[in-house]
């Protein structure tokens, strides 16, 4: 079966599927941690019902999560947003550096031809 251009090669998808498992685990992981203050929060509170214990361990992980949510959207708007500026500054130093190369060639050239020219009238 022949492979169309739209459809993603073997390499593209295994990484596809190991970052999708990371996200998952990474997910799974701080799920599990909040879940874990949790119930060290509730266990500093002994009066606590099971029931209450059980509510408030299930406020306190959606509340955790949602922060973290929060705090993760906001890093990759910041590492976007330094991407993007660094981007722009490699672009001016590429730019920069391509003038100043196309100037020492003009002046290798201007010699090499002035040198030339000399060359040609002292010969003669």
């Amino acid at each position: 079966m022949k492979r169309t251009s739209e459809e993603p090669s073997l390499p593209e998808t295994a990484a596809a599927l190991a970052n999708e498992v990371e996200g998952y685990l990474l997910v799974r992981s701080e799920v599990d941690d909040a879940r874990r203050e949790a119930e060290e929060l509730c266990a500093c509170l002994p009066w606590l019902t099971t029931a209450q214990a059980e509510d408030l361990t299930c406020h306190y992980v959606d509340k955790r999560l949602e922060f973290t949510r929060r705090v993760l959207r906001r890093s990759a708007r910041r590492a976007e947003q330094l991407q993007q500026r660094y981007e722009a500054r490699y672009a001016q130093l590429r730019l920069a550096l391509l003038k100043g190369h196309a100037a020492a060639a003009c002046a290798v050239l201007a010699c090499a031809s002035a040198v030339g020219a000399v060359l040609c009238i002292v010969v003669r």
